[in-house]
């Protein structure tokens, strides 16, 4: 074992003053935020109801529970701590609760295979990255027979309780479970705890989901070592395409931790109406601007997402997420409307096989695979010769994706993952199915935090997937009217120009509270 591990499963997360004594605090109802949607309240019948849940004092007795915890989706920083919280919180509730880890993700559920969470089987994952406790996948648990399969396995493993653990679509499939088991009497209820690194899980109620923070860390310290490298050699100019496919938040992260040169925010080229072209006029001006000053080198931030962004691309890629659900890729091309056809022949052999070839598990196009930092690497080279500009320009690409999923997790998300798991059991103890665990007052020592629980389907909305209308979680964007957003826009004119790179370095665990428990900037930002 090597010696920072060692250390890390000894650190020991500090909860909420409010879960030191689970006996003596219980759940109660606050306002009702039942949906207005009628097609909502169709379909979850016996969740859409749910008010919203708030922890209260009152004296509570302990009760024996059996539960179940499946990882779901990619993996984020901090997803072993909510399975360590909820194992420590189960052990305080009755110390003769069990948990059950279904491995591989909801597979594993409908395979009904699981292992049995001891202490001692813990004991080397406490605050490590990773999902390889029991292991992750993207199974979508949604047909009458794989919902019949899982009403199985929980009622043959008499699960009190199962906790999801994963994004707005693992979310999502927890509120239909949930639904599921109570529609035909089952005493399961069902918890979902927020996880995404993009970040575009959050809302009025869930301030953040676990693992940006880490993850934007550990990009971070790779762009600031990139920043030093591009001051030390002055002649390369650094295009990194960050994760974060259907919002910026990542991408405005990393830029107020490192102020690059340039950073393109993709709700804000939507909100524009900026085209391709646009896009990399601007690459272009910042080029020519920073050559002018004998600077041929730079930054250059691009969210994964940023292509479907662009008007004409998003067009573009709607019409092929529609026709290529129903005809061949070649027949796909040839129903394009005359304008989309036109953008889609001015693009690069490789992107256009990109578009046509590589679909996600709904159908859709797979922007993270398109290489869009090569692509604006290749129309910049072009404008600038259309341009006669005569300086240097020598660009290299990165992409920061799998870099940052899956390390150890920061002081902030070992704790809030941690207290994400006491949250979580407190709700299935209390029987509160279909049910967000939350915690809010982040920006605050973690003794302040509240814990909160957010009714699932309060967040729904619909959309189309593989030609069907879907209730989903909404997407959280970037507010371009928000705090977070107008910190960068008054400082990127200043940062193009200058050398004003930040080098935050690796992730700090040991020193200063101020140094190792440092929240999200766009967080922090929020609430000033």
């Amino acid at each position: 074992m090597h010696p920072l591990h060692k250390e890390r499963t000894h650190f020991a997360p500090q909860i909420p003053d409010v879960l030191t004594d689970l006996h003596s605090v219980s759940f109660s109802e606050t306002e009702s935020v039942q949906s207005k949607n009628e097609k909502i309240a169709q379909q979850f019948p016996h969740l859409h109801s749910n008010p919203k849940l708030r922890l209260e004092k009152k004296q509570t007795e302990g009760r024996s529970l059996i539960v179940g915890v499946v990882l779901s989706g990619g993996q984020a920083p901090g997803g072993h701590n909510v399975i360590a919280g909820l194992f420590d919180a189960l052990q305080k509730i009755d110390t003769s609760s069990k948990l059950i880890g279904f491995t591989n993700g909801p597979s594993g559920i409908l395979d009904e295979s699981a292992v049995e969470i001891t202490s001692q089987l813990l004991a080397s994952y406490r605050n490590t990255g990773g999902f390889d406790l029991i292991g992750s996948g993207r199974t979508k648990i949604e047909t009458e027979e794989q919902l019949k399969k899982a009403l199985s396995c929980v009622e043959r493993k008499k699960l009190d309780g199962l906790v999801v653990i994963g994004g707005d679509d693992s979310n999502t499939n927890a509120a239909v479970l949930g639904e599921y088991f109570a529609a035909h009497g089952c005493k399961t209820t069902v918890v979902g705890v927020p996880k995404t690194i993009d970040g575009d899980l959050q809302n009025e109620d869930v301030e953040i989901s676990f693992g940006f923070d880490t993850a934007t860390k550990t990009y971070s310290e790779m762009i600031g070592n990139i920043a030093k490298d591009a001051l030390s050699a002055k002649k390369y100019f650094h295009f990194v395409k960050l994760m974060g496919r259907s919002a910026s938040h990542i991408a405005l992260e990393c830029a107020l931790a490192t102020q690059p040169n340039l950073t393109f925010i993709s709700e804000e080229v939507l909100a524009k109406k900026s085209s391709l072209s646009d896009v990399v006029k601007e690459v272009a001006h910042c080029v020519e601007q920073r050559a002018h000053m004998g600077k041929n080198y730079g930054i250059v931030l691009i969210p994964e997402g940023l292509i479907e962004f662009i008007p004409e691309m998003k067009e573009l890629i709607a019409s092929l997420n529609a026709l290529l659900a129903e005809y061949s890729a070649e027949e796909s091309v040839s129903k394009l409307e005359k304008s989309q056809k036109a953008t889609f022949e001015l693009l690069p052999e490789g992107i256009q096989k990109q578009l046509l070839l590589d679909r996600d598990p709904h159908g859709n196009v797979q922007v993270s695979h398109i290489a869009t930092e090569a692509l604006l690497i290749e129309l910049t080279k072009k404008e600038l010769e259309a341009r006669n500009f005569d300086g240097a320009f020598s660009p290299v690409n990165h992409f920061f994706g799998y870099e940052g999923r899956a390390g150890y997790p920061s002081n902030f998300d070992a704790t809030y993952c941690y207290s994400l798991g006491y949250v979580a059991a407190l709700l299935l103890r209390d029987k509160k199915n279909g049910y967000m665990a939350s915690l809010s007052g982040l920006t605050q020592p973690s003794a302040s935090w509240k814990a909160v629980g957010i009714s699932i389907p309060s967040l729904f909305t619909f959309e189309m997937r593989k030609g069907k209308e879907k209730a989903v979680i909404k997407k959280a964007l970037v507010d371009l009217e928000g705090q977070p957003f107008a910190r960068f826009s008054s400082q990127r004119e200043k940062w193009m120009q200058e050398d004003a790179y930040n080098v935050p370095g690796p992730i700090q665990y040991f020193g200063p509270k101020e140094v190792t428990d440092t929240v999200p900037n766009i967080v922090r930002l929020k609430k000033t």
